[in-house]
């Protein structure tokens, strides 16, 4: 099976002598080609049975790695899921247009801030307008970059559970038949706030940006079990699975994607695949899940409140699986017998010496930035 670390050292070289990489791409491409090996560290263990010795490497936990997060996201869906309330639950999705995304890619932590901004200010003004749900709501917002074939295309994801609590928080308001609020005068507020953000940041963008009519999608998801679930595979998981990578010939990566529920097969140079790929990479430290409202960690409170009060089945807490390994010889559990400290990983000139000449040039010369 070919993977992103088997691409990567293949072609990497070639890669950074036409693309510069940003210290963000640098640090993802040395967790990915380090994960899951002794460079990291990791445990030992003992199968009383085959009376073998086995090794579990530590991961890397880097959001863009393909080889890691699974864990972390079945932990968060279970955690996201006791905040449901029995309620309708709805999807809003708000996308810049695509004259946007070359300044987007290009100041990615200024403009990824101002679109969480201006979309989650939207929301909850518009919210507290009687036409609609009419009080105070709350949110969880996701930020992904990339579509199906792995283009850039940055958008936020909410949330948005049908209650809102009246100004006074005396009253508790619902969303009725379905609806929470149109979509139209969303946009239209979403757009003004977005541009006011970007001409404070003294960013030029073209002038019909801020004329045309943008889209926002506004849609009933039901309990919002299935939207959550939907949303977790963009929190911990990266823009491709290594098992959607099918081959690799003659400096061409043929993909299998899914596009609106149909798969697809792509083909791209090994350079564009490359260059897509790590331009989702996030700033170091950047807040892609944010909430916001009654889903804001500091109003647990009241949304414990509401849970009760609406007769909400409250889960208890689960109590962490203890941590095992099974032997992959028979099968049984084996014994731990030995932790190794986790190691920091080496740069990458030490992971692929035969880059060391070219990343030196590459200081002296102007060369292109591979987003």
């Amino acid at each position: 099976m070919i993977s992103v670390d088997d691409v990567l050292r293949e072609y990497l070289p070639e890669y950074i002598q036409q693309y510069k990489l940003l210290p963000s791409h640098n640090r993802t491409i040395v967790d990915i080609l380090t994960c899951r090996t002794n460079t990291l560290g990791g445990q030992t263990w003992y199968c009383e049975n085959c009376r073998e010795i086995h090794y579990s490497y530590h991961s890397c936990k880097n959001r863009m790695c393909p080889k890691c997060q699974n864990n972390q996201t079945t932990d968060w869906l279970i955690k996201q899921s006791k905040k449901l309330l029995p309620v309708e639950y709805f999807m809003v999705t708000f996308t810049i247009p695509s004259e946007l995304r070359d300044i987007f890619r290009n100041n990615q932590k200024t403009c990824y801030n101002l679109l969480f901004k201006s979309s989650s200010e939207s929301l909850r003004k518009l919210a507290l307008d009687k036409r609609f749900i009419g009080g105070k709501i709350g949110m969880l917002g996701v930020l992904q970059t990339w579509a199906a074939n792995l283009i850039y295309h940055p958008h936020i994801h909410y949330i948005v559970p049908g209650i809102a609590l009246s100004k006074k928080n005396n009253t508790i308001n619902f969303a009725k038949n379905k609806f929470l609020m149109h979509w139209k005068p969303l946009a239209n507020m979403f757009r003004k706030k977005l541009c006011d953000g970007l001409m404070e940041k003294n960013m030029k963008f073209p002038s019909i940006i801020s004329q045309v009519q943008w889209i926002v999608d506004v849609r009933a998801v039901g309990s919002g079990k299935s939207s959550l679930k939907y949303l977790s595979k963009y929190i911990y998981r990266t823009t491709i699975s290594n098992n959607n990578i099918l081959s690799s010939e003659n400096t061409t990566i043929t993909l299998s994607i899914k596009d609106k529920q149909t798969r697809k097969i792509i083909k791209l140079s090994a350079f564009e695949f490359l260059r897509r790929f790590l331009q989702h990479t996030l700033p170091k430290g950047f807040q892609k899940v944010r909430s916001y409202g009654l889903l804001h960690p500091k109003r647990k409170p009241t949304l414990y409140l509401l849970q009760l009060l609406l007769k909400a089945k409250i889960q208890e807490e689960c109590v962490p699986a203890k941590h095992t390994f099974k032997c992959p010889t028979c099968g049984n559990e084996m014994l731990l017998i030995e932790i190794t400290k986790r190691k920091r990983a080496p740069p990458l000139i030490d992971l692929l010496p035969q880059i060391t000449n070219i990343m030196e040039a590459n200081h002296q010369s102007s060369i292109l930035v591979g987003i």
